[in-house]
């Protein structure tokens, strides 16, 4: 048996029988070995086995294969052209200390969405839409963030940053008609991520629990053309393997509808990677090389490149310019990634 099989069925394991992973949770501590895990703060709940495949639906390799070659011109329930630039900076008020204030409001919902023409997913989002919106804030700032559930699930929003224990987004699971009011200073300034964090964290991810959290440092980046690219994947039959790779959160969307950008325009792209059941990532651009601007104590250093790799969760801010007109493409390296739906086109004009 593989060892990829003996993980999968120890995943399964542990959705069916909760009570028995307890059981021998509490062996181990006995035997001096470990720490039980406490359930009442990061566990399975039972009811996750029933919903892991709620809704689904189950397609062949020859549809999927299909929906590849099929031209995109739009996806129900999804808008990757209006989330490349849209960002929420919240409802900005003053503190009593003269600080910003920005308040957010974000709704878990279960929606169905196309990820691919006529491939359709029953997914878990926030605000109806995968990604979630991208949250913007200035360093500094102090972020409110009001959360509701209105899903089928227990969920939470895990925030990449600098924080206290209780806003962390793991103890304080928010239950199917419930909320919680996330609220904590912006801090580090740079790009970072939020996604639920209730177990299994990859099925609440692959559900399209995510969102791009753009934390700006206090002086201003020159200004350019700023985008936001989150990508990650589809795992259709719940086997924890990725059968779609997308580019916020549709097949081949900008492969078919181009990004336009200006010759010699600075462009700024935040890109996160939220893919899970696939331990890497990357992002290529044709015809051009970026800047890599990494997060240094000190500030940014930068790395040129044309080529990027990303783990689970990571995510990079990248400048480039393109000297020539013309369709460039963009794309993951892993060339199956990219054959699978995580291609795009820059179209660029004079």
């Amino acid at each position: 048996m593989s060892r990829n099989d003996w993980t999968r069925r120890g995943f399964l394991a542990s959705l069916l029988a909760p009570a028995a992973m307890a059981t021998a949770h509490k062996a181990i501590a006995q035997a001096g070995d470990a720490v039980p895990l406490e359930p009442s703060r990061h566990h399975v709940s039972p009811n996750h086995a029933k919903m892991a495949t709620e809704g689904a639906k189950r397609y062949t390799r020859e549809q999927i294969e299909a929906a590849m070659a099929m031209p995109v011109s739009s996806l129900k329930g999804l808008q990757p052209d209006r989330f490349l630039t849209e960002f929420d900076r919240g409802r900005v008020s003053t503190l009593p200390d003269g600080r910003t204030l920005r308040e957010y409001d974000v709704v878990a919902e279960d929606r169905e969405i196309e990820v691919a023409p006529g491939i359709f997913f029953p997914a878990w989002t926030y605000n109806g839409t995968v990604p979630g919106p991208t949250l913007r804030c200035t360093a500094g700032d102090r972020v409110r963030i009001r959360f509701r559930n209105r899903s089928i699930s227990e969920h939470t929003m895990h925030f990449h940053g600098i924080h206290s224990a209780d806003m962390d987004g793991v103890a304080e699971v928010v239950k199917p008609g419930d909320e919680y009011i996330y609220e904590f200073d912006a801090r580090p300034w740079g790009l970072q991520l939020y996604h639920c964090h209730v177990p299994p964290v990859g099925l609440h991810m692959n559900r399209g629990l995510y969102g791009a959290f753009i934390i700006d440092p206090p002086t201003p980046r020159p200004k350019a053309r700023e985008l936001v690219i989150v990508a990650s994947g589809w795992d259709l039959d719940f086997d924890e393997r990725n059968e779609l790779y997308v580019l916020n959160g549709g097949a081949n969307f900008y492969r078919d509808n181009p990004i336009e950008i200006k010759k010699g325009e600075r462009v700024r792209l935040y890109y996160v990677n939220a893919l899970e059941f696939d331990p890497v990532n990357s992002l290529h651009l044709h015809a051009t090389f970026f800047r890599d601007l990494r997060r240094t104590p000190k500030g940014e250093s930068e790395e040129y490149t044309d080529i990027v790799l990303l783990s689970q969760a990571d995510r990079r801010i990248l400048e480039f310019e393109y000297e020539y007109e013309g369709m460039f493409m963009f794309h993951a390296h892993q060339n199956r990634y990219a054959e699978l739906g995580g291609m795009g086109h820059f179209r660029v004009r004079g």
